[in-house]
This record gives structure tokens, C-alpha cells and sequence, in this order.
């Protein structure tokens, strides 16, 4: 309820545990007395900072490194930005932590509907496969949804849906396939997931039961719950709408992330999201303007200030100290703390100026999308830079429609997009008098999934990119996923 009190006290914790790592020795936890000696001590770093100084060396034994005692697992992340995987460590305290707030979802749905019903059926799990690898001895790693899948305490087990022989799955059109199958006429009352892929798995229900309609009422009649996550809603929130119509159920957003569970809804869809203060994480937000300067200002709960976007850091029970997640966010409010996730850092596109971030694209492709009347998939977007055959430079954007799309449509979704983004961002409207406008290709159904297949990165947790700042990602989707118009 004193979520600045909770914050430092939860800094403090970590400290005293960490101190015996030889991250703590080196840092001199022992004399850090405030969150701001803590940030005179220890500097921001990235994934790569961190592995290279630190994990590398020892991999994938980590003992004592930047936390006490023996690592257990490593989450694979899905390396949606770079497309290089990444193994962030989680030791039992943070398996623990995210328990923990997994708990605290559950009592925001209950303090919303205290009549609840949810723990009378099944929850719907659609996570990547739950098969994790041995990597030496004491040490797995995998998908986090994996992790979670092994160490789910045995009283949940009966509640839980998938099975473990198809939970294990790695095949996900074949996974997908039998969950579908499996899930008809069993008793789902929540169901939680990535929003792209769950409505893979909706699509897959509705085309094995012609005969209902393309609601979740119809299969499952007492579904209270569905969580998504993982990426930003706006794009997919007219399609859910339409599933969920006739049905009882509310759509609670997570803000989950392979270095801990940072967030989550506890009221209403455009609210927020509640930071979660006392679960194993300490929150430090950067103003993004002041990424990649020599000395960036460095804010807490304590001091940091609504309105403005912020590049989020943490410090974790799993050892990373002052972790540049990649992420962007902005305050709503600080008591209780309210967050709106923005973006990645790499996903602001800005290779003229135009500075957009994450949110102002999905808000656009929405715009666009609803004016042509089609629902959204998926999408990406690149720069395209000048050639000698014209010194403008621009963008290229690549959309797929639930339903096949009319070709000239991609025309109007083009002036649309062009003509929102201009409307929400003042850098974009400025450098747009000398870029060229942006392409749209309107791609047909299914193409993000059979690009993200050939990449190996299908289903689960792996998230098609919003902005392709590599070109060989922006080639390699040219490759495989040939547009229609």
C-alpha cells in the first residue's frame, strides 16, 4: 500500500542477499545505505554488458556469479529485436516471485468479480513447449513458460490445461492443432497467452466447429478470463472484441518478461498497468532522450514523474543489477504505480528523425486497419533508405489481415497510416516533407507464421518484431513472405 517504502525496502533485501555474490564484493553492496548510493555504485547495463563481463566466463554454471548460491534454469528469450537468443538467469526466489504476482492477477479478478468461478475449471496455458534442455548438470533452460511448466506447486496441476505430453510439444502447427482438439468440451475458464497466437488457436477451434459461431461462448460457456501479453494490444483489440462477444469473460493485460513479472491490470483495460513493487524486482526508470548518454538520469517510484517515456531497468532476485530491459514505458501515476508499456528502445524507428515509438505504430496500423475494414494480425515495419535513384528515404510496412485483403486497399491504408502518425507525433509530421510515403504490402493470411517457422522462432513466446532494424531480417521477410500488393 506504501509502494515507495515497499520499493526501498525491497532494494535493501536484494542487497543483503546479493552482497555474497562476487557481483556484491565487487560492487561494495556492503556499504550501499540508499537507492542513491546504489546508483553511484552500480551502473546501467545491457544484456550484453552483462554477458560478456559476467556470464560468459562461467556458462552455464552459474554459482556465485551476480547472485549467491547455484542458478537452476535459463530463460531463453525469444530475441525478438536482434534475433539472437538470449539465457537470462531465474533462481528459485524469482520462480517464486512470479508466483507471487501470478497470485496478485488472481486477486485483482477476484476483488473485480467476488463471485468468481475461475478455480472451478481449467486454465488454459497456451505457452511454448514445456521441454526443457539439460545443459550441464543442475542446469535447464527454455522457454520461461517451460520453467513455469516444472515448478507449477501439485496442487494447480489438475487445473491446468494442456496436458504435459502436449504441453511438451514442439511442433506448434501440430500443437496448436491438438490443443484445439483436446480443449473441446472441457470446462476453460481462463485462458492466457501472446494475443497473435491465441488467436491461432481461436481460428483453429472455429474451423473444426463450422456449425458454431466464431465466439468463445460457443466452446467455452464459462470462461471468466483471458490474459495476454507480450506485446501491445492495440492492433489485436477489434478481433478480441469479436470473439468474446456473447461471452462473460474479461481481458486482464500482463506485463511479464523473461527477467520478472513487472506488471499487471487491476482495473480496467485502458488504466493501466499496476508495477508490482514487492515480488523480487526494484524498478529504476531512464528518460529514453538520455539512452546512450554519459551520465542518464536514473529515477525510482521515489522521484520519477508521470507523462514522461522512460527506458525501464531492474534489479532482480535472479542477479541482474541495474538491467536495461530494452523496454519503454510511460507513468500514469505513481500511488498506486500505474505504467503503460510504450515499446522497445529498438523498436523506435527512427532512421530520419521522425523518432515513433512501438505505441504510436500500433495506434496507426489500427487506425489504418479499421478504415478499410480489416482486422490485424500482424505487422512489421523498416526503414527504407535513400538510393541513388531518389535521395528520400522512407518507410515500408508489411500487414497481414485476418481475411484476405482487396488489393487497392493497401492505397488507403497507406494515406491513413500516413496521415495518423502525423496526427501523433510532431517529429514525424516535421521529417515527413522529405521522406517518401510510406509503402504498405498487404500479405496474405498466415505469412508472419510461416516467416517465423523458417526462422525457428514459431509459436510460444516468440513474437513477430514490430520494427526490422537488422536488414537481414527485413530480407529475410522479403524472402519468404512475398507481398500481394
Amino acid at each position: 500500500m506504501d509502494p515507495v517504502r515497499a520499493q526501498r525496502a525491497q532494494l535493501r533485501r536484494l542487497l543483503t542477499v546479493g552482497r555474497h555474490s562476487r557481483f556484491g564484493k565487487a560492487h561494495g553492496f556492503a556499504h550501499i545505505d540508499s537507492v542513491a548510493a546504489y546508483q553511484a555504485r552500480v551502473p546501467l547495463r545491457t544484456y550484453e554488458d552483462f554477458w560478456k563481463e559476467w556470464w560468459q566466463p562461467a556458462f552455464p554454471v552459474l554459482r556465485d556469479v551476480t547472485w549467491p548460491g547455484h542458478i537452476p534454469f535459463l530463460a531463453e528469450s525469444s530475441g525478438t529485436s536482434t534475433g539472437v537468443t538470449k539465457y537470462i538467469p531465474v533462481s528459485y526466489g524469482m520462480v517464486r516471485a512470479n508466483r507471487q504476482a501470478a497470485l496478485d492477477l488472481l486477486c485483482w479478478h477476484l476483488r473485480a468479480r467476488p463471485y468468481s468461478r475461475l478455480m472451478g475449471g481449467r486454465g488454459f496455458m497456451l505457452g511454448g513447449s514445456t521441454d526443457l534442455r539439460t545443459i550441464a548438470p543442475g542446469v535447464q533452460a527454455g522457454d520461461l513458460s517451460g520453467i513455469a511448466a516444472v515448478t507449477v506447486p501439485l496442487w494447480t496441476r489438475p487445473n491446468i490445461f494442456p496436458p504435459r505430453d502436449v504441453a511438451l510439444m514442439t511442433d506448434w502447427p501440430a500443437k496448436i492443432a491438438c490443443m484445439a482438439e483436446l480443449a473441446n468440451g472441457l470446462d476453460i475458464r481462463s485462458i492466457s497467452g501472446t494475443p497473435s497466437w491465441m488467436l491461432l488457436l481461436f481460428d483453429r477451434l472455429a474451423a473444426g466447429h463450422p456449425d458454431r459461431p466464431r465466439q468463445l461462448a460457443a466452446h467455452f460457456p464459462h470462461l471468466e478470463l483471458v490474459v495476454h501479453g507480450g506485446v501491445g494490444f492495440t492492433p489485436y483489440r477489434s478481433r478480441f472484441a469479436g470473439w468474446l462477444e456473447g461471452s462473460h469473460a474479461e481481458t486482464r493485460e500482463v506485463y511479464p518478461a523473461s527477467e520478472g513479472f513487472i506488471a499487471c491490470a487491476d482495473q480496467g483495460p485502458d488504466d493501466g498497468l499496476r508495477l508490482s513493487v514487492d515480488t523480487g524486482l526494484f524498478h529504476e526508470f531512464v528518460p529514453v532522450t538520455e539512452l546512450g548518454s554519459a551520465s542518464p538520469r536514473r529515477h525510482w517510484l521515489g522521484n520519477a514523474e508521470p507523462s514522461i517515456e522512460y527506458a525501464l531497468a531492474v534489479t532482480s532476485n535472479a542477479g541482474l543489477w541495474s538491467y536495461l530491459l530494452g523496454d519503454t514505458v510511460t507513468l500514469l501515476s505513481r500511488n498506486p504505480p500505474r505504467l503503460r508499456f510504450t515499446g522497445r528502445t529498438s523498436y523506435t524507428l527512427s532512421a530520419f528523425g521522425e523518432h515513433l515509438t512501438g505505441h504510436e505504430l500500433d495506434q496507426a496500423v489500427a487506425t489504418a486497419a479499421a478504415a478499410i475494414g480489416v482486422q490485424i494480425m500482424d505487422y512489421a515495419v523498416a526503414a527504407e533508405f535513400p538510393d541513388p535513384s531518389d535521395p528520400r528515404g522512407g518507410h515500408v510496412f508489411f500487414v497481414e489481415p485476418a481475411e484476405p485483403a482487396k488489393l487497392d486497399s493497401a492505397s488507403k491504408f497507406a494515406d491513413v497510416l500516413d496521415s495518423t502518425l502525423a496526427r501523433l507525433n510532431a517529429d514525424y509530421r516535421v521529417h515527413r516533407t522529405g521522406m517518401l510515403a510510406p509503402r504498405v504490402h498487404l500479405l496474405p493470411p498466415g505469412s508472419f507464421a510461416a516467416w517465423m517457422e523458417t526462422r525457428g522462432k514459431l509459436g510460444g513466446q516468440h513474437k513477430v518484431p514490430r520494427v526490422l532494424n537488422s536488414p537481414a531480417m527485413l530480407e529475410s521477410l522479403r524472402r519468404h513472405v512475398p507481398p500481394t500488393s
